[in-house]
């Protein structure tokens, strides 16, 4: 960890530069101060080269505020009574939005943050790049969910993804051995960012070629950032085009989005980082949100395939098990552990939050600068969200 916050001051491009490097194995260890925390999720776009998501030239998507005042709200989570105040506060959030009916009913921003500021994704990166692989097969470019990766990336022929379908890749059900524990300096999602900073094409994907098969395709849930980054190589392959050029033609540039995004990339004008790296603003990222509640449909055309967004965003089976996950979304209970609500959300460490509750048409975007990445001592969000639902009901 770095001695003092005045060995590094942000410029205005750090990539590459070794203070900045530390930086970012800081942030995934939890070892940041939180001014430094909070100016490198800020600026994460400084520490890598990065592709852009262009806006396109289309009028900005209007979010009218909301007449009504925010309701006061008060609930209760792990035995405890909370407040609006107390979730903010002790969850370290540095922006956050709620949307009912595509209004704005409740905006803030902290830290220095602003409707202009743009902010890491974090792993909500995963749920934009799934939603491109739905987008691909309504395109007709990927020919369905039963299709087996390797007809896209023959790269893999030989290795554990042999017979893995497109479906078991976005379940995250490979079977390919995986430890997502930021912390733990041995884990392979820390290899990963290390290959990530070595700044070589390739790297990453050959990695996730060598990494052994300890279950069956298909039968058990393994959280991966690694098979988002095979997501990634199979989108590019199968559409052609570079992931942010996708995402822009199919969503940023139609969606009347405020400011463009950018993506990292694993090297100079290589691959995006599928599980992470995109950055945009809070309002863009909530504009995402109504999209999906519309069911993937921008001004009347289908861009997701008829009830992707439901198959999605569901709770499944495999193995004989239940797996509170989707295509890399997290369905969400209401309070009284149901799923009637068809609620889900994209979700990344630290506290960055996209939660869709179709069944109320509540969008909630949220940045959080928390200590750690799984934020142990932190409100426990699902309760805020469903606190919120029900003070807007």
């Amino acid at each position: 960890m770095r001695a003092a916050k005045d060995e590094f001051v942000w410029g205005t491009s750090d990539r590459g530069d070794p203070a900045a490097l530390a930086s970012v194995r800081d942030l995934y260890a939890g070892t940041l101060f939180p001014d430094e925390q909070i100016e490198t999720c800020r600026n994460s776009e400084r520490l890598f080269p990065t592709r852009t998501v262009r806006r396109g030239d289309r009028p900005v998507s209007r979010l009218p505020v909301r007449q009504e005042p925010f309701p006061d709200l008060s609930f209760e989570s792990v035995g405890k009574s909370c407040d609006l105040y107390d979730y903010v506060s002790r969850n370290r959030t540095a922006s956050l939005l709620i949307l009912k009916d595509g209004q704005i009913a409740f905006e803030r921003h902290q830290f220095g943050n602003t409707p202009r500021t743009r902010w890491m994704s974090m792993s909500m990166a995963k749920s934009f790049s799934a939603t491109l692989v739905g987008a691909a097969i309504q395109d007709g470019l990927i020919g369905g969910l039963e299709d087996l990766l390797t007809d896209y990336l023959p790269e893999l022929r030989g290795t554990s993804y042999e017979g893995v379908s497109v479906r078991a890749l976005l379940q995250m059900s490979s079977g390919v051995f995986w430890t997502e524990d930021q912390t733990d300096p041995n884990s392979t999602r820390r290899a990963m960012l290390e290959l990530q900073i070595g700044q070589q094409p390739g790297t990453i994907l050959d990695y996730m070629g060598r990494l052994p098969r300890v279950h069956p395709p298909g039968q058990v849930f393994t959280y991966s950032t690694g098979e988002t980054h095979v997501v990634g190589a199979l989108l590019r392959a199968a559409v052609g085009k570079s992931l942010a050029q996708y995402l822009s033609e199919k969503f940023w540039s139609r969606l009347g989005m405020e400011q463009d995004a950018e993506w990292w990339l694993e090297s100079p004008d290589g691959l995006e980082v599928a599980g992470s790296g995109l950055t945009a603003t809070l309002r863009d990222y909530a504009r995402f949100g109504l999209f999906v509640l519309a069911g993937g449909v921008i001004d009347g055309e289908r861009i997701l395939p008829e009830g992707w967004v439901k198959e999605a965003t569901s709770p499944r089976v495999l193995g004989g098990q239940p797996v509170n996950y989707g295509f890399m979304w997290w369905p969400q209970p209401s309070r009284a552990g149901t799923f009637e609500d068809g609620a889900f959300r994209a979700g990344g460490i630290f506290g960055q939050y996209l939660y869709v509750n179709p069944a109320h048409r509540v969008v909630i975007a949220v940045w959080s600068a928390r200590s750690k990445p799984l934020g142990a001592d932190a409100i426990p969000d699902i309760d805020f969200f469903n606190a919120v639902v029900e003070a807007l009901k």
